[in-house]
């Protein structure tokens, strides 16, 4: 076919795209080797002159009239451009531009043609041809121009899809979802993570309203939050959904997410769609939701902690405030339980305390918290009372249930409890006065007698800042040498010898003067200071003794007391063993005083210690016996050398028969058992009448002497005791014993 020289160029695609101004001079790349596929050997000529023209020099054009020969020679050889004509002998039409098109896929394409035909043209473009030229219109800087553009279009185009192919695979691969909208909110894209989340598959969800395929609640709420892409789209902005969002999957599933907004926009600034990017949050929500528990309950009750308890009190108190109401405050403490963990150990003691937790939250209200504080404390919240009285009730109810025998793998196990009771508004406007004024009212509790019920009263407040302002002032004490000694002498009944000293500490305050060893002992006990006070008074006590000894005096037994907690103490040997060593004090003339409850905890280590400290040579004594457990098997089963019979007994031997029988089988069980006795509390004739005809070995007491000084004390060492004692004991010991004159002569019952 002829091609008129004067036909101004044309293409169908050129005239489509107007605004396109083609490539660049610096992105043009040459042509190196053209494919043309022309069956007519006169527009194959022609063509290639053009071709030969201009610009194209050095350019390769290879030449084949059929398809057949096209795919053949385009599986064998690179070429940079097709030029294909769509009237071919064995490929017609669309089919041409198919058929090299899967030959050749990557190759810029441009077709030839006789026919005016937009549909075809169309068609054609979209099959994979970059331009659409008409036989006849064609002119040679048309047709290089036309390759040029190909070449570049195609460029852009696989540009483009490398571009949308990594863009495609980096969404499949994310963990995250992805949903894309149309300006109208109509779904146009999900990624296999959305497609799992929502339960719709892209095929599905395409064209659908978002508010259906994506479907969300707020987890405060059961309303549907506004999720829609119309948020974005109206806002122009990336916005992020209501936090704790919930999606509802298709089937129903509630799934915790996080999720982000955002708009997209066309060049010209235009929105012309919304992308929502989200995960699921199951597993970091459940996470927050177990660390936000764990920071506001005791980890092995699951009660709610001091953190949550003063958050609830605070809530209760201002809804009180609002309805006129009064909320209680119910402190309470384990009355044995130290005993049961002592001895059983720490898992069964904690499976109390979870036993103990049960029972609480099962007798309070939905609306009261039971809170653990820690140790073997528990609080009660009882918000909107309408009178005092109601916490009266709860706190009885209490008081049961806790009493309940709690039954834990083989034991049966028996604790009671103290409570004090503070109320809004009276007792504190806040949760920190209402907890310490319970907390002051249980320990009142525990003084008048355990399981008990105790309201707080302004004077607790001064018990308990004096209380306070003696353990810190006890703290200072032993720097500023403030402790002194004194002793007190024990007296044997039968010689009236001075057989040994009971040292006993004193404290004398710079400023409020002589503090009462029974006010200021309980305290150190309960702050731990008892420990460095006790090894003060041990190694003061033993000095003294050494230097009297060494003074010429006559050697005497040392008693010095020791706590539970002293006994407890793992240092508890190694200090005293130490303080012996550096003194130089004969281990044999310490003795040691414990009560009965010191060796009714850790009966094992208990057993370990006093066996070392017989070893040793060192004399323990059980002090206060008969005010605790009193029992025969455990004074059989430690090596103990004497027994102190409390006070109280001996003071009420002249009053009545009953403790006049326990001072005499007290002073029977320990004749029987080879163990000296000692009577505390010596104060008048009678008492000492009475213990000297029962055999008691030896008294100690202010008939004999009060406790003095070390000064004092030699001279009594020195001297001796008072004359009136020892006129008293001499009588006594000249009388007949009490066995001797119930004795009768023989043939009396006949002479009568």
């Amino acid at each position: 076919m002829a091609f008129p020289a004067d036909v101004s160029p044309s293409g169908v695609l050129q005239t489509q795209q107007s605004n396109y101004r083609g490539p660049s001079p610096m992105s043009r790349k040459p042509i190196k080797v053209l494919l043309l596929v022309e069956d007519n050997p006169g527009d194959a000529r022609l063509l290639q002159e053009m071709l030969n023209e201009r610009s194209l020099t050095g350019t390769e054009v290879s030449h084949v009239t059929t398809m057949s020969e096209a795919e053949s020679h385009l599986g064998s050889h690179v070429v940079d451009i097709i030029l294909l004509d769509l009237g071919l002998p064995d490929a017609n039409g669309l089919e041409a531009i198919r058929r090299t098109h899967a030959a050749a896929p990557h190759i810029p394409l441009v077709v030839l043609t006789g026919l005016d035909d937009e549909s075809l043209a169309a068609e054609a473009l979209q099959e994979g041809a970059q331009d659409y030229l008409l036989k006849g219109q064609i002119e040679t800087r048309g047709l290089l121009r036309s390759l040029r553009y190909a070449i570049e279009r195609k460029s852009m185009e696989e540009a483009l899809f490398a571009e949308k192919e990594r863009a495609q695979v980096t969404l499949n691969c994310i963990g995250d979802a992805v949903v894309c909208t149309d300006v109208a909110g109509a779904i146009t894209f999900l990624n296999p993570v959305a497609e799992t989340m929502t339960g719709w598959a892209l095929t599905e969800a395409l064209g659908r309203p978002m508010a259906e395929v994506f479907r969300t609640l707020s987890a405060t709420s059961t309303e549907p939050t506004e999720t829609t892409a119309e948020l974005a789209i109206l806002q122009v902005r990336a916005a992020h959904l209501p936090p704790c969002g919930v999606l509802i999957r298709r089937d129903g599933l509630e799934i915790p997410i996080e999720d982000t907004i955002a708009a997209i926009h066309d060049r010209q600034g235009r929105v012309i769609g919304a992308v929502i990017v989200f995960r699921d949050v199951s597993v970091a929500r459940a996470m927050a939701q177990k660390i936000s528990h764990t920071a506001e309950h005791d980890s092995l009750t699951g009660l709610p902690n001091r953190l949550l308890l003063n958050d609830r009190i605070s809530q209760a108190i201002a809804s009180a405030r609002r309805h006129r109401k009064q909320v209680a405050v119910l402190f309470l403490d384990l009355d044995g339980f130290k005993h049961i963990n002592d001895s059983l150990g720490h898992p069964v003691g904690d499976k109390l305390l979870q036993s103990i937790a049960t029972r609480l939250a099962a007798v309070v209200r939905g609306a009261d918290t039971v809170s653990r504080q820690g140790g073997d404390e528990f609080v009660v919240l009882l918000p909107d009372l309408q009178q005092a009285e109601d916490a009266a009730i709860m706190a009885g109810r209490i008081l049961r249930d806790v009493a309940k025998p709690h039954l834990l793998d083989q034991y049966e196990l028996h604790v009671t409890t103290s409570i004090g009771v503070s109320v809004f508004p009276d007792d504190g406007m806040d949760a920190e006065t209402l907890i310490k004024n319970a907390d002051t009212a249980m320990y009142q509790a525990k003084e008048n007698g355990r399981q008990s019920v105790q309201f707080f009263m302004p004077a607790m407040n001064a018990r308990a800042v004096e209380r306070q302002t003696i353990e810190e002032d006890l703290r200072r004490a032993l720097e500023r040498g403030e402790f002194t000694l004194h002793y007190q002498p024990k007296i044997s009944m039968r010689t009236g010898a001075i057989t040994g000293a009971e040292a006993l500490i004193r404290w004398t305050h710079p400023s409020r003067g002589p503090i009462s060893p029974a006010q200021f002992i309980p305290i150190a006990e309960d702050c731990g200071l008892i420990l460095p006070i006790g090894r003060w008074v041990l190694r003061h006590a033993v000095e003294q003794a050494q230097a009297w000894v060494t003074a010429g005096l006559r050697p005497t037994t040392m008693a010095v007391n020791v706590s539970a907690v002293e006994f407890r103490d793992d240092e508890f040997l190694r200090g005293l063993f130490a303080i012996l060593d550096e003194s130089r004090f004969d281990p044999r003339a310490l003795e040691l005083e414990l009560t009965e409850s010191v060796f009714m905890k850790r009966v094992a280590s208990s057993q370990f210690i006093l066996k070392t400290l017989r070893k040793a040579g060192v004399q323990v004594a059980i002090d206060d016996f008969g005010t605790g457990y009193s029992s025969l098997s455990y004074l059989r089963k430690f090596p103990i050398d004497a027994l102190k019979i409390d006070q109280s007994f001996v003071g009420q031997i002249a009053n009545g028969d009953e403790d006049a029988a326990i001072v005499t089988a007290v002073i029977g069980m320990a004749r029987s058992l080879k163990l000296r006795v000692v009577a505390e509390g010596v104060e008048t004739f009678e008492e000492l009448e009475f213990l000297h005809a029962h055999h008691c070995e030896e008294a100690q007491g202010y008939y004999f002497g009060r406790p003095m000084p070390a000064g004092q004390f030699a001279k009594l060492l020195e001297g001796g005791i008072s004359p009136e004692a020892r006129t008293a004991l001499r009588a006594l010991n000249e009388r007949p014993s009490m066995a001797e004159s119930n004795r009768k002569p023989r043939g009396a019952a006949l002479t009568r």
